[in-house]
């Protein structure tokens, strides 16, 4: 199963701007479907503006998302500022297309904060079957395969900022783990993983290599769908 690469576009993290915006009054405006993810293992929370207007009564951190939120189709203008100053990291004009769904991950260390954004095809699964992604966003990890605990390879050399495309499997209960691709290394064991039927998830890996706490490797969970 070959890895898609995923778009590096730090300036689709400005996106994240109209996700606290309220809907808007004119319902027959075109909308898009927009997911933010805070996966920067140091940085701060962040305030999102949109048109110079912030938009959010709290900071988005990490590892928190904001889940699919209506955001106005069309070109906009937004930023990201560090929350609670007026100190903008990334300010550019964006354009959603209508009726998608994305995903915007903010990733990477502090000192080089950016973002990576996947088009996400929530097309409903087959009966008996959930559609899984793994993306690698952990900024200090090797290369890994994601594998069932003591078996098979399901998503194999994964790199930092890559990914898979969302993928069938059955629904059920797995043990997986995280290698160094290409081995039998263990770099990490993942809790057991419930998937039903008719879901979508996506499983990132998050945190740095060598750290503790909350920082440290290890995975999380979304369910898209």
């Amino acid at each position: 199963m070959k890895n898609r690469m995923l778009a590096f576009a730090p300036a689709i993290l400005l996106m994240a701007a109209t996700l606290f915006s309220s809907c808007s009054k004119d319902e027959d405006l075109a909308q898009a479907n927009v997911l933010v993810i805070h996966a920067s293992p140091d940085a701060p929370g962040v305030d999102l503006l949109v048109d110079d207007v912030k938009q959010n009564t709290s900071a988005l951190t990490y590892p928190q998302n904001t889940g699919y939120l209506k955001v106005n189709a069309g070109s906009r203008n937004l930023k990201v500022n560090v929350a609670g100053t007026t100190t903008t990291v990334i300010n550019a004009n964006v354009t959603l297309e209508q009726d998608k769904s994305y995903s915007v991950f903010v990733i990477d260390s502090v000192k080089k904060i950016s973002a990576v954004v996947v088009a996400d095809d929530l097309s409903t699964p087959a009966a008996g079957k959930a559609h899984v992604r793994f993306i690698h966003l952990s900024p200090n990890a090797p290369a890994v395969d994601i594998a069932v605990d003591g078996g098979a390879v399901v998503f194999p050399n994964t790199s930092f900022k890559s990914g898979t495309a969302f993928t069938p499997l059955d629904a059920g209960t797995y043990d997986l783990e995280v290698r160094v691709a290409g081995t039998q290394t263990v770099a990490l064991d993942l809790d057991p993983l419930t998937l039903e039927a008719g879901k979508i998830y996506t499983v990132f890996a998050k945190g740095f290599l060598t750290a503790d706490g909350v920082q440290a490797l290890g995975a999380e969970i979304i369910v898209n769908k």
